[in-house]
C-alpha cells in the first residue's frame, strides 16, 4: 500500500507540492504565533522567573509583579523575625522615563536591592560585575535593549528623571514587559524612583535549610497583615494570568492560531480532494479488481500521512529558522518536547482531517464506471 500511495503522490506533482506547502503554511504560522505568544508570556514574569528567592512578600492586593504597589518598610521586619526566615530583603521597583543624548527616550523599571547581596538582580551578567554597579549612578541593561535606548552601551551617559546616571554593566537575556529593565542598588533606585525611605516595593524571602517554603508562606499570610507571601512558580503564573485577563493578547493569538488551522485544513482538504477527483478512474479500477472502500479510505490516508511527516518536517526547519533570526533581536524563546509534539498532532490532524473530502467522494464511486466511457 506504500508504494501505492507514493505513486498517487507523484501522480500530479503540482497538486502534491501544493498540498505539501498548505500543510508547510499552516505549520509555520503555528509555531511563529506560537513561539512570539511564549517570548511575551515568559517576558511578563521575567522578573520572578529571574529572582532566584524562596519567597515573594508584596502588597495582599497584587496579583502582578509588573505593577507592584508600595509597602512600609517595617513590613521588612516582621518577616524576617518570623521563624524559618534565613534572610529578607528589601526590593525597590519604580518607573521612570530615560533620556540619553542623542535625543532617544524610554520608558524603563528600575530595579533595586541591597548591593550587598543585589538578591533582586542582575543576572545573567555578560559585561561587568556587582562591583561596578555600586559607584553613584551606576545602572545594568540588557544588550538586547540597546536599540530601545539608543544604541547605548557600557560607558553610555543618560539622564532619568533629569538625574545624570551611566551604564556599568550589561545583561543577555533579562528583559521586561513593555519597559526596559534597570538593575542599580536599593537606595539610588529609591531615589531616581521618588520612594520614600519609608515605603519599599516587595520583600525576598531565603528560608532557613531544611525549612519548607510553603509552610513559612502560609506563615506569613496568617501572620502579617496587608502582604501576601507567593511561592515563586505560583507568582509568576499569577501575573500572566493577570496581564492575560486585562489585556486581548490571549485572543489575538489565538484567533490567529485557529485561523492557521482551519485555513490549513481546507487547504489540504481541497488539494486532496481535487487530487482524488483527477484520479477517480484509477480509484474505481481499485475497487473493480477487489479493493473495499476501507482500504481506499486507507490509501488516501496514508498519502495524507506522507504529507504530513514531509510537511511537519519542513515546516519545523522554517520554525527553527525564524526562532534562530528572531532571537538574535532578544525575542528569545524555545519549544518543549510536548508542545513539538502537539504541532506534529496539529499537523497530522490537518492531514488527516483535510483527507476526509477525498474519501467521502471516492466512497461513493461504483466500479461499473470504469468500464463506462
Amino acid at each position: 500500500m506504500f508504494r501505492t500511495a507514493f505513486q498517487f503522490i507523484r501522480y500530479d506533482k503540482a497538486k502534491s507540492i501544493g498540498a505539501l506547502l498548505g500543510i508547510v503554511i499552516s505549520l509555520f504560522l503555528i509555531g511563529q504565533q506560537s513561539g512570539i505568544f511564549i517570548f511575551l508570556t515568559n517576558a511578563m514574569s521575567s522578573l520572578v522567573d529571574n529572582t532566584p528567592t524562596d519567597l515573594w512578600v508584596v502588597d495582599n492586593r497584587t496579583t502582578n509583579v509588573n505593577a507592584l504597589a508600595q509597602l512600609d518598610v517595617r513590613k521588612l521586619r516582621e518577616v524576617a523575625s518570623l521563624p524559618g526566615v534565613r534572610a529578607a530583603s528589601a526590593v525597590v521597583i519604580a518607573g521612570g522615563s530615560a533620556s540619553f543624548p542623542d535625543g532617544t527616550s524610554a520608558g524603563v523599571q528600575i530595579i533595586g536591592s541591597d548591593p550587598a547581596t543585589f538578591r533582586a538582580g542582575p543576572t545573567r551578567l555578560v559585561q561587568g560585575t556587582y562591583a561596578d554597579l555600586i559607584p553613584d549612578g551606576a545602572m545594568s541593561f540588557d544588550r538586547y535593549d540597546s536599540k530601545a535606548l539608543g544604541g547605548a552601551q557600557v560607558g553610555t551617559v543618560f539622564e532619568i528623571g533629569g538625574k545624570r546616571v551611566y551604564l556599568a554593566t550589561m545583561t543577555e537575556g533579562l528583559r521586561g514587559f513593555g519597559a526596559v529593565y534597570m538593575y542599580t542598588t536599593l537606595e539610588r533606585a529609591r531615589r531616581l524612583g521618588n520612594i520614600p525611605a519609608s515605603r519599599i516595593s516587595a520583600v525576598l524571602v531565603d528560608v532557613q535549610p531544611g525549612a519548607n517554603p510553603a509552610q513559612v508562606r502560609d506563615q506569613i499570610n496568617r501572620t502579617i497583615n496587608g502582604v501576601r507571601a507567593w511561592l515563586p512558580a505560583d507568582f509568576s503564573a499569577e501575573t500572566k494570568k493577570t496581564v492575560l485577563g486585562s489585556s486581548g493578547i490571549a485572543i489575538s493569538f489565538g484567533t490567529l492560531i485557529v485561523f492557521a488551522v482551519v485555513s490549513g485544513f481546507f487547504i489540504i482538504g481541497l488539494t486532496l480532494y481535487s487530487a482524488a477527483t483527477d484520479r477517480i478512474r484509477d480509484y474505481g479500477t481499485l475497487k473493480a479488481i477487489g479493493a473495499s472502500n476501507g482500504y481506499v479510505a486507507r490509501l488516501i490516508l496514508l498519502q495524507a500521512a506522507l504529507f504530513a511527516a514531509a510537511g511537519f518536517g519542513l515546516g519545523y526547519c522554517f520554525i527553527e529558522l525564524f526562532r534562530f533570526g528572531i532571537g538574535k533581536t532578544g525575542a528569545l524563546f524555545s519549544f518543549s518536547w510536548l508542545m513539538r509534539a502537539g504541532f506534529f498532532g496539529i499537523t497530522l490532524l490537518i492531514s488527516m482531517g483535510g483527507a476526509v473530502f477525498a474519501i467521502r467522494r471516492i466512497n461513493g464511486v461504483e466500479p461499473a464506471s470504469v468500464f463506462r466511457g
